[in-house]
């Protein structure tokens, strides 16, 4: 479609090629976050959780991405738990906002191990704005036209859990949706593929009073036409009540992380992230902060 061509054009300024291997949300902070990528996720030891993610990409260019998420998560029964989830991506003229809903069951498989089947349901409405362009036509062009659509959609995944130990695979949107892309430098229209992806982490205590620990955690993300992106994230822990470390992603970004619990119920979060690609060399940092609340 015409239309199509003349907004992605102007989008491909603000992007490197790059930026679009990865088409689904990224979080420096995944484990703090896990249902946004797993539904099974929800409802994890019959918690009740509150979280949210302000993340701003790329502070030195203009109308670079910025995403807000917000996921809540309870237990509904012994073995039920559901949840909801918001994230809004918003990059110049484009802006994204996919809403689901989760829903987890629990099967125990031994004394200490939990086994959780998850589903996820919801959809993304999609909607790019050109009133904010600026032409040098003095009339205006007829093909640049506003974009606004729905696409429904589904995930699944499961979680596996024991005391200091976890592993997660999850598919979070299984459908094909389209939406505007830039690929090498041509504007296209081009077609999400389902991302797949699996995690694990442990817990290892460090001293015998049992207050100080090392947490390594694992993310793989795949999609069909991409390579395959890791984020290997380790933290240490102190009394579970203030944690730093860093993460190392293989898409060429590195980051320094810190948590602290402010309260039983409240726990702040911080990411600062810096990309070694050379293209995004002014670029400067991603800042990325996290607000969770436990009940």
């Amino acid at each position: 479609m015409k239309q199509f061509k003349y907004i992605t054009a102007v989008l491909a300024i603000a992007f490197c090629s790059a930026s679009w291997a990865q088409q689904e949300t990224i979080i420096t902070q995944f484990t703090e976050q896990m249902n946004i990528i797993n539904p099974a996720y929800a409802g994890a030891d019959n918690k009740t959780v509150i979280a949210s993610s302000i993340r701003s990409q790329w502070t030195g260019i203009a109308e670079a991405p910025e995403m807000q998420l917000v996921n809540f998560s309870t237990g509904l029964g012994k073995n039920v738990g559901m949840g909801i989830s918001m994230v809004r991506e918003k990059t110049f003229i484009e802006k994204q906002n996919f809403v689901t809903i989760d829903f987890s069951y629990k099967l125990k498989v031994s004394e200490h191990t939990d086994l959780y089947f998850g589903i996820k349901a919801g959809g993304n409405f999609y909607d790019v704005n050109v009133n904010g362009l600026e032409t040098y036509n003095i009339l205006s062009d007829p093909a640049l036209v506003n974009i606004n659509q729905f696409s429904p959609n589904i995930g699944t995944g499961v979680y596996l859990k024991r005391k200091k130990w976890f592993m997660s695979l999850s598919v979070p949107r299984m459908l094909n949706t389209e939406r505007t892309r830039n690929d090498n430098g041509i504007a296209t229209v081009a077609t999400d593929r389902p991302h797949f992806y699996a995690a694990t982490g442990y817990d290892f205590t460090l001293n015998s009073k049992g207050n100080l620990f090392l947490q390594p955690a694992i993310l793989m993300r795949y999609v069909n036409g991409a390579p395959v992106s890791v984020d290997i994230n380790t933290m240490l822990s102190f009394n579970n009540t203030f944690k730093i470390g860093g993460t190392y992603r293989t898409d060429q970004a590195y980051a320094a992380l810190m948590n602290v619990e402010l309260s039983k119920r409240f726990v702040l979060g911080f990411a600062f992230e810096k990309s070694t690609r050379p293209e995004l060399a002014r670029a400067r940092n991603t800042n990325e902060i996290l607000l969770k609340f436990n009940f």
